[in-house]
């Protein structure tokens, strides 16, 4: 099983008894904007994620996994790896704490530094990359801090409600 450590946090791969946890993130519609939702999950579609979850990062092209508390092994949020390119040596990465009480305490921070650290060792990528909206701080935040450049802005990218956002694309080299 995959599980990376950290000082006050570990990563982990995904396991069958996360089926509620990742129900209430999928399902909570102020996380949608970040993770451009825009229906619910059925416990049923979690479900089939969730045996397929083993399947490779080669073959899947993603990676998920879950952000846990090192002391109590609670469950604090997911970070993922998409568009995994192997050809190009790059990847997408993209981060939720699930609760607000959570945030801003580093779990994300170390969990950002642990998934470049994996990609860069153990995976061979080249470079990180994050679509964050431009209103978003507290991400801008975290990746500016993780060694994240800002190479552009899409304007008008992504329709919330009746209002159309810029995103940014940040951008890690190694």
């Amino acid at each position: 099983m995959l599980h990376i450590r950290g000082n006050t946090i570990f990563l982990r791969a995904l396991e069958p008894e996360d089926l509620e946890f990742i129900y209430q993130i999928e399902n909570n519609v102020d996380l949608w904007e970040v993770s451009n939702t825009v229906t619910p999950y059925s416990r049923f579609l979690i479900r089939q994620y969730l045996e397929n979850a083993h399947l490779d990062i080669y073959e899947v092209k993603q990676l998920r996994l879950v952000i846990c508390d090192i002391d109590t092994e609670e469950t604090l949020g997911l970070i993922d790896l998409f568009e995994f390119d192997p050809k190009n040596n790059r990847a997408g990465v993209g981060i939720v704490i699930q609760h607000p009480k959570d945030r801003g305490k580093g779990a994300g921070s170390q969990a950002l530094e642990l998934v470049i650290n994996y990609g860069k060792e153990v995976l061979g990528l080249h470079q990180l990359f994050a679509n964050i909206s431009v209103d978003n701080h507290a991400s801008v935040q975290l990746f500016i801090k993780n060694g994240f450049k800002l190479i552009g802005v899409k304007k008008d990218w992504e329709k919330v409600g009746n209002v159309y956002k810029d995103e940014a694309l940040y951008q890690l080299l190694f």
